[in-house]
């Protein structure tokens, strides 16, 4: 079997990491979209979250990652321990996250949830699929917060409908590939329908953010809640 190339290639991100909480043991931080989660494997890509911070808190490691285009809260461990330890929260699922999102068109519905496996997609590399047979579990709730309208920077107006999208697993592109299978791709999502609808060619980014993470403080076992609003 060839070895599957990574061909993306990042433009450059000129926004700043905003860092909304920092303490001995953990940071969380408000990622812009447009900036990788961690550095590849091509020179050409080293800027990243990870390559940002380190140089300021070395040791530091990523418990979770955002995709490229998505923006939002991450919690950032200071150390291998508190990587150990956050890491088993993620994967009891005890970490809550919760996402806004914009999606294509004006949903039906006003709250649902889609049930569908996800797995890689080996033709179309770094694109997942839906595969019952093959695919691992994926669950995402949604609810309507208004329909309503975007104007894109060349005057086109589109349908759109705002949404809190929280998934109850975390498997890749879980939210972006949920919400095509749905029928309403995330406006501005160039792997799954996003940037395909008319008018929504010259969308300027995803238009997907972290926008709540909940979970409990590794060490002083405080319930944290952190919140950052949607930029759209």
């Amino acid at each position: 079997m060839s070895e599957i190339v990574d061909t993306f290639i990042a433009p450059p991100c000129h926004d700043q990491i905003e860092i909304l909480y920092q303490d001995d043991h953990l940071l969380l931080i408000n990622k812009p979209s447009g900036l990788l989660s961690l550095s590849g494997k091509n020179p050409l890509n080293l800027d990243s979250v990870h390559h940002r911070l380190v140089k300021n808190f070395p040791g530091c490691t990523l418990v979770h990652r955002l995709d490229f285009g998505t923006s939002g809260l991450m919690v950032i461990a200071r150390n291998k321990a508190i990587n150990a330890a956050l890491c088993q929260q993620f994967s009891q699922r005890s970490v809550r996250k919760i996402y806004s999102a914009l999606l294509c068109g004006h949903l039906a519905e006003d709250d649902g949830m889609i049930e569908a496996a996800i797995a890689k997609d080996a033709a179309c590399f770094p694109r997942m699929t839906i595969c019952a047979a093959h695919g691992k579990p994926a669950r995402s709730r949604y609810q309507v917060i208004e329909r309503t309208e975007y104007a894109q920077q060349d005057g086109n107006v589109v349908p759109v409908t705002r949404v809190v999208l929280t998934p109850e697993t975390g498997r890749t592109h879980q939210l972006r590939i949920h919400c095509q299978l749905l029928g309403y791709p995330i406006l501005g999502c160039d792997l799954y329908g996003g940037l395909q609808r008319p008018g929504c060619e010259t969308t300027p980014r995803l238009m997907l953010h972290a926008s709540e993470l909940h979970f409990m403080h590794p060490v002083s076992g405080k319930a944290i809640h952190a919140r950052h609003a949607s930029p759209f």
